[in-house]
């Protein structure tokens, strides 16, 4: 039986180990990187201008009253456990709250009328939260005490 015994200067398996440790971070890196860069698919949808936000919530499927809310809101610098699952929500759909935490956004609202299966669309609402003209969330929901919900902005079939 043969052994094979290495012997390694301890500069030189400092060395080695520091080479290891800078490929593991480049991967971790990397992987880290495409994945975020995956999840925000929908990040990119510029709305200036209200026939764009318009135009925006027809290409989901959504009819609505012309008329809008506008309001400036600030996320919270630290979520609760609403707020938590809020953003669940904006990941489900290729947002994510996170980066803006502690920022002030302006928040549209538009009056859904063709929400199937409520009897009193004058409750259901589409919001869509801007951050320097940039879609980064939004929600559709309904304010209605019996029976309000939340969910994407998607139109669900």
């Amino acid at each position: 039986m043969k052994m094979l015994t290495l012997r390694l200067k301890p500069k030189t398996l400092f060395g080695l180990i520091l080479v290891l440790t800078g490929v593991i971070v480049i991967v971790i890196t990397f992987t880290s990187n495409h994945i975020k860069s995956s999840e925000r698919v929908m990040s990119s949808v510029t709305l200036e201008t209200n026939d764009q936000r318009e135009e925006y919530l027809t290409s989901l499927g959504w009819e609505f009253k012309t008329n809008c809310d506008e309001k400036q809101v600030q996320i919270p610098s630290e979520f609760n456990d609403v707020y938590t699952r809020y953003n669940e929500i904006q990941k489900s759909q290729g947002f994510d709250l996170e980066p803006y935490k502690g920022q002030e956004v302006t928040v549209y609202t538009y009056n859904i009328t063709n929400y199937a299966g409520y009897e009193n669309r004058d409750c259901i609402y589409a919001n869509l939260i801007v951050c320097n003209n940039m879609l980064i969330g939004g929600d559709v929901c309904s304010t209605s005490v019996s029976d309000g919900f939340m969910q994407a902005l998607k139109k669900q079939q």
